[in-house]
């Protein structure tokens, strides 16, 4: 594969097409996305709970939230494609007194944004769930807006849409390596052999701490399995309800079809790659369920429906985006720690302007570039699932 690209973007998930279409959007088509599986879309993005909101306790993370769902609202006449945006909102029943104090401040951060956010009583959050246990309960954030999507669909219509306007497409293609010539990356090796760049995009997902290293940066990036539990068809609640978390447990759940999906993660879970099923930790997560949501005990469990995917959290549960000050033609797009699908429009949008203009300007990002884990000050994204 001896070729060269004014960018090589590795990793063709949500967040390497994203990327792709928008530098191809802006004219800029010398690109080559390099997958190291046989099939594009096959990573984590597959593997999504598929959840998007505007709910964050960081200005940053609704800014990008913000823009990402209303390009979403439009994805079909932008971009081509189905983005299948179901806006069936976002539930966050909370029954600690400090936790409730910061999502009522977080609310009123939100609205300031122009996001619609409400503030619920227990009785009133009750209304979307039969027979909710509101024992503890303070309270409850619902944001009407929020909902979930279709990761897999996003991210096949940037990509052809890409390939459309020239983008090139490598799978089976794994990098073992980069090329540096005078403080820059001036190649991407390859099990097919080097591609040679101006500009390398690190896309890679729960495997970019690892291929950050290859270059000799140091990325705190790591993988986590998420498992994700699915009931057989249950219209004891019927549909639409909101992506609910109870935000005490951490349990969460929404409809999908007529089923139930659900899940709850497993904090003292060891980093790994690794993406079987865990059904050891399901008694874990039925329990903090059937807590809240006693009418849970009559669902029967899809088993074959059931998947696991991995997570890429960094020590602050925020992305790591934008240029490496030791490696300035070295991009990252990755760390977003369970938010990366609704992310994705704005993340992608950024790292083209990164790439074409010398930096991101319609959102500013600089609070998520690497330099902030050296300043020894760092601002945890505290709404995560």
């Amino acid at each position: 594969m001896a070729e060269g690209a004014q960018v090589v973007i590795i990793g063709a998930g949500v967040m390497g097409t994203s990327v792709a279409y928008h530098l191809a959007a802006r004219g800029c088509t010398d690109v080559v996305i390099l997958e190291k599986e046989p099939a594009e879309i096959s990573g984590s993005t597959a593997r999504s709970a598929a959840g998007v909101r505007h709910q964050f306790s960081s200005d940053t993370n609704v800014r990008l939230s913000r823009y990402s769902i209303e390009r979403l609202k439009h994805f079909t006449e932008e971009v081509g494609g189905y983005a299948e945006l179901h806006q069936v909102g976002y539930l966050f029943l909370v029954n600690d007194a400090a936790t409730w104090e910061q999502y009522r401040q977080n609310a009123a951060m939100q609205r300031e944004l122009g996001v619609e956010v409400e503030l619920l009583t227990p009785e009133e959050a009750a209304r979307f769930i039969p027979h909710m246990n509101l024992d503890g309960l303070l309270g409850a954030t619902y944001g009407p807006e929020d909902g979930y999507c279709d990761p897999y669909g996003i991210a096949l219509g940037y990509l052809r849409r890409a390939r459309e306007l020239g983008v090139r497409l490598h799978r089976d293609t794994t990098v073992t390596g980069f090329e540096l010539t005078g403080g820059k990356v001036t190649g991407v090796r390859t099990s097919n052999g080097s591609v040679g760049c101006d500009m390398v995009v690190n896309a890679a997902g729960p495997w970019a701490g690892y291929l950050a290293r290859e270059a000799g940066l140091n990325l705190p990036v790591l993988p986590y399995r998420r498992n994700i539990y699915m009931t057989t068809p249950f219209p004891q609640i019927p549909g639409p309800i909101p992506l609910t978390i109870d935000v005490g447990s951490g349990f969460y759940m929404r409809k999908e079809g007529d089923s139930i999906l659900m899940g709850l993660s497993n904090k003292n879970e060891p980093s790994s790659f690794n993406t079987q099923v865990d059904w050891d930790w399901l008694d874990s997560v039925l329990e903090a369920g059937l807590h809240r949501f006693p009418i849970l005990e009559a669902a029967g469990l899809a088993e074959s429906q059931c998947w696991a995917g991995l997570y890429e959290i960094t020590p602050d549960s925020n992305p790591v985006l934008g240029r490496h000050p030791d490696l300035p033609n070295y991009i990252d797009i990755s760390g977003f720690s369970g938010h990366g699908i609704m992310h994705a429009p704005a993340a992608g949008l950024l790292m083209a302007e990164e790439i074409l203009d010398g930096r991101a300007h319609s959102i500013n990002v600089d609070e998520l570039r690497i330099s902030r884990f050296g300043s020894g000050a760092l601002s945890a994204e505290r709404n995560v699932i």
